[in-house]
């Protein structure tokens, strides 16, 4: 900072300033004094001495004593002239040469001075000016009192000129001393008043720097040491709020980090200067899905929500938009922010309502699935028991059929209540596993053999393969025959006569691997992601025979199984080409009996 600039500069001129001026007056005003006061003093003088040899005159009757004392009392550099009663004149030497022929000057230019004094018996006491000289020259003329005559003294100016210039000097001199030393003074002053000032400069400058525990030294205790003191509370204060700040910026930070919805705060323009890592991710996405490098924009929202902001600042109000993106479904709500009553920006939060969507559409599949697999069993069993009341069935036969059929949905029923309790133990988490050590072969062997003649019947190959390295695995035996019954029921349900469906089976130290395949009528692509919800079925018109029917539920369950084994089951499908269903069960040590979750 420039020196002149700085408030020690600004001080010190002032005060030399107001120092100097009053100096120049008081200067000029004592220049003006004492000139008058020599001159003033001068006149004095010589009227004094007028009135000392005046009395000398008058007292004194010899002559040569009267020019003796005259010669005393005078100044050397005055001259008196004197006019006796007798018309005779004394002038006496001076030692100034401008006083050297004064008695001539006096009675040729200035006569009138002599009439004044001689014939009017007045007093005189002016100033003449020499011909071809600068120098002025004071007369005082005073006529003697109880006799005719007077005494004329002339004193040159130069003697009170050269006492004014000494004068002068020395006022000047202590002028500018007063001058030096007021600088001096004025600079350890202002130096003095604003060391605190800078202090609190240099501390202001650190807490700018966030610098909190700088503090000013309090050095008086006048208004500049009750500013420092001030000062200091105020930086403590400062540092409190500003150490409350950030705890409460970091809490919301952690906050908008760890929110499983996406936040985004915008400006009025769009920009985006707070954003968390599911908004990011959105934001992402949508430039990948529109072909658009996001690494410039990420901080830009897009277009099309760019809009949505424009109506949310135009209306003034909370806009709930719905978005679809890559498949999922979000929600979108734009909320504006109030700067009293202007809009400075919104806060955007995107949730996620794809798994809502998902279960809602879960929720309305199982009603609607429920509903249709009681309603036709419920139904035939209407039908038959009134065809039995109404005696519609005659014959023992008849009846016979129909109390079949009933028996057969009341099977039905009770199998799909028995699977929806099921699957809801499991869902739920209260699956109990009876892990023991079951020889392989033998499980297979007596799953193969439960399915072999129904196979026959259906005219369908029904082939076994196994590859067992570990004849001995660890697994529940019921649970896996559960699935594995599934699996081959719904092959030997979707393979048309003269099909097969093979059974393969791999066992070692590792793994315990399973496989169910057919040349089926498969399943189609667009199924596939679907095919262990509950209740899902690839057969759309639900339009197969009796002996066909199931409840939607056997791969559900399975798959809750196999996960419960935390193993793993999949499936690979092509449409009128078949299907393969495949599992593997990891073989670790484990209890007998455990709860998976």
């Amino acid at each position: 900072m420039k020196f002149w600039r700085s408030v020690v500069g600004k001080l010190a001129v002032t005060i030399l300033l107001l120092v100097s001026f009053v100096l120049f007056i008081l200067t000029i005003l004592l220049l003006e004094f004492f000139e008058n006061y020599h001159v003033k003093q001068a006149e004095e003088n010589l009227m004094n001495t007028a009135q000392n040899i005046s009395k000398i005159v008058n007292r004194s009757e010899e002559r040569d004593i009267l020019l003796e004392l005259i010669e005393t009392v005078k100044e050397p550099t005055s001259k008196v002239i004197i006019y006796f009663p007798d018309g005779t004149r004394w002038v006496s030497d001076s030692s100034s040469l401008l006083l050297y022929d004064m008695e001539n000057l006096l009675e040729t230019e200035y006569k009138s001075l002599i009439e004044e004094v001689l014939q009017e018996n007045d007093n005189v006491n002016k100033r003449i000016r020499i011909e071809n000289d600068a120098t002025e020259i004071m007369v005082v003329g005073m006529p003697f009192e109880h006799m005719d005559g007077g005494i004329f003294i002339f004193q040159s100016l130069s003697v009170i000129n050269e006492t004014r210039a000494q004068t002068t000097k020395i006022i000047v001199l202590a002028a500018g001393i007063a001058i030096v030393l007021t600088t001096i003074f004025a600079f350890f002053l202002s130096s003095r008043v604003t060391a605190p000032l800078i202090k609190m400069r240099e501390a202001a400058s650190g807490l700018a720097k966030g610098e909190f525990e700088k503090e000013v030294p309090v050095l008086t205790y006048d208004e500049i040491g009750e500013l420092a003191v001030t000062f200091n509370r105020m930086g403590k204060q400062l540092h409190f709020h500003m150490n409350a700040l950030r705890q409460e910026k970091e809490q919301l930070s952690s906050l908008v980090n760890s929110m499983a919805d996406g936040v985004i705060m915008l400006t009025r323009t769009g920009e985006i200067t707070v954003i968390n890592p599911p908004a990011e991710q959105f934001v992402q996405d949508w430039y990948f899905t529109k072909n658009i490098n996001a690494e410039k924009k990420v901080k830009q929202l897009p277009e099309d929500l760019k809009e949505i902001l424009l109506k949310v600042i135009d209306k003034q109000d909370e806009i709930i938009e719905k978005v679809d993106l890559n498949g999922r479904h979000w929600m979108l709500i734009i909320t504006p922010l109030f700067d009293e009553d202007h809009i400075r920006g919104a806060v955007a939060v995107l949730r996620d309502m794809t798994e809502q969507y998902k279960l809602d559409k879960l929720r309305k599949d199982f009603i609607a699935n429920v509903s249709h697999e009681l309603r036709t069993p419920i139904a035939l069993l209407r039908g038959y028991s009134e065809a039995i009341v109404d005696d519609i069935a005659q014959t023992v036969e008849e009846k016979n059929e129909l109390a079949s059929i009933i028996h057969e949905e009341s099977l039905r029923m009770e199998r799909l209540v028995n699977e929806l309790l099921d699957l809801g133990r499991i869902e739920a988490g209260h699956i109990e596993l009876n892990i023991e050590n079951v020889d392989v072969e033998e499980l297979i062997d007596r799953v193969y053999k439960k399915f072999v003649g129904h196979a026959e019947e259906q005219k369908i190959e029904l082939r076994l393969k196994k590859n067992i390295k570990k004849k001995i695995a660890k697994f529940d035996p019921d649970r896996i025959d559960q699935v594995l019954t599934n699996l081959i029921s719904n092959a030997l349900g979707h393979t048309k006569p003269g099909g097969y469906v093979q059974i393969e089976v791999h066992s070692d130290e590792e793994r315990l691997y399973m496989e169910v395949q057919d040349n089926g009528s498969g399943i189609p692509e667009e199924d596939l992601p679907f095919i262990f919800e509950r209740f899902y079925k690839a057969d759309k018109s639900r339009k197969r025979d009796r002996k066909k029917k199931g409840t939607g539920l056997g791969l559900a369950i399975a798959k809750h199984i196999i996960d419960a084994h935390k193993g793993n089951i999949s499936v690979k499908s092509k449409v009128n080409v078949g299907s393969t269903f495949s599992f593997s069960i990891p073989q670790t040590k484990s209890k007998e009996k455990k709860l998976a979750n």
